[in-house]
């Protein structure tokens, strides 16, 4: 029975919603943002990156303090404004492939996140945990939603699709042409139908935000131990969520690209993956896979394909990945690659930039062999949470992307 509660958004006014929201700060370059933060002045990067100010670099809680400065100085300004109701809040995305994605923003509860009711998929990074953590404990909110995903839900589709029928509360469409529609939800009736329904699910799955559902959790844990009169109800006891139905989730795979073949020659490499593999090599025709355990390899100016032998044994659903069957069977025991999270000589690159970018970064001589994957299926991922097991690192990149500061949870 997931609990999923409405809550008091903080929220830029209509008129600064399409200055202010921004993406994840790390999907930026430098440049990037260097001229957001020159010539907009009311981008959520203003807050986010408050060394620009003094023109200087600034980390650690120096950096977390001066962060909840900015915010404090945003809302002293009235660029946000926040929500006097506890509220959902429908949002829709509309990509430039025209992809839609339709879910609700609302608050879970970490004892859902400990109790396993919200499953995971993917491993967490214990000091990238602690960080955040310290990060949200001094700055007081959380920005950026954690991507759930439920089944699909009738009674749900028709109250999103009866809102959207007023007039949204935002719309804006950003550079990279996405349009972002946002409706308050307050109805008293309304918002205790939603969360019934959520209660009546069995379970919730991360899609994407794996560190900062956990990071929420030991912030609640600190809290709990710090406050006498902690009951569970506190606003530290939930995360902010962007929940879709599972039909709206998007995964895209994420390639593989190796900057050398660990001491191996071509001809000793191919042999190797012989033993493991059916390899066609295709020349210059690109080649994607088009099955489960089928690869796409790009090598000194070549395609080829790889077809996983039929006698390969898999042990549970894991080993049935096909990102884990890379590791095991190539990464790993031929290119040497024991740490895929940490080793330099191993790069990814997300499905969107798709083989060509593979076969450009090859040729230019940066990377000596990529291999193409297929996309997890949201039945792969579910199936993983569900047996406790965790992907390795970079198997999904998942759509849809919120934007950071469109609506803000405050502890």
């Amino acid at each position: 029975m997931p609990k999923i509660i409405p809550f008091k958004a903080v929220r830029p006014t209509r008129d600064k919603v399409s200055l202010l929201a921004a993406r994840s700060y790390d999907s930026y370059s430098a440049a990037q943002v260097e001229s957001r933060l020159r010539d907009n002045p009311f981008s959520f990067l203003h807050i986010v990156n408050p060394g620009y100010k003094y023109d200087k670099v600034i980390s650690g809680k120096e950096r977390y303090s001066l962060v909840r400065n900015r915010y404090q100085e945003f809302k002293d300004d009235g660029i946000f404004m926040q929500d006097t109701k506890p509220s959902f809040y429908v949002y829709k995305i509309v990509n430039r492939d025209g992809l839609e994605f339709n879910g609700i923003v609302a608050a879970a509860s970490v004892q859902d996140y400990e109790d396993d009711v919200i499953k995971k998929h993917e491993d967490t990074i214990q000091y990238r945990e602690v960080i955040f953590k310290e990060y949200l404990k001094t700055v007081g909110f959380n920005a950026e939603a954690v991507l759930l995903t439920y089944p699909d839900d009738d009674d749900l589709a028709a109250i999103i699709e009866k809102v959207m029928e007023e007039r949204s509360e935002y719309e804006f469409t950003t550079t990279y042409r996405d349009t972002h529609y946002v409706w308050k939800v307050d109805d008293t009736i309304i918002v205790e139908k939603i969360e019934s329904l959520f209660a009546h699910m069995k379970t919730l799955y991360i899609a994407d935000g794996h560190h900062r559902s956990s990071s929420s959790y030991l912030l609640a844990k600190d809290k709990k131990a710090e406050n006498k009169n902690h009951t569970g109800t506190e606003p530290y006891n939930y995360f902010m969520s962007y929940l879709i139905p599972e039909s709206d989730l998007k995964i895209y795979e994420f390639n593989r690209l190796l900057q050398d073949l660990n001491g191996l020659s071509k001809e000793e490499f191919l042999i190797k993956l012989d033993a493991i593999y059916r390899i066609e090599n295709r020349g210059q025709e690109y080649y994607k896979p088009s099955k489960k355990h089928h690869f796409s390899m790009y090598l000194d100016g070549s395609f080829y394909s790889l077809y996983l032998r039929k006698d390969y044994k898999f042990e549970n659903a894991l080993d049935e990945l096909d990102a884990q069957i890379l590791y095991e069977t190539v990464l790993k025991p031929i290119l040497g690659i024991t740490d895929a999270r940490n080793d330099t000589r191993l790069d990814y690159s997300h499905g969107k930039n798709d083989l060509a970018y593979v076969k450009m970064v090859v040729d230019k001589g940066d990377f000596k062999v990529g291999f193409g994957l297929l996309p997890v299926t949201t039945s792969e991922l579910k199936k993983i949470a569900d047996q406790g097991l965790k992907m390795p690192p970079k198997s999904t990149y998942i759509e849809p992307k919120l934007r950071s500061g469109v609506t803000i949870y405050e502890f």
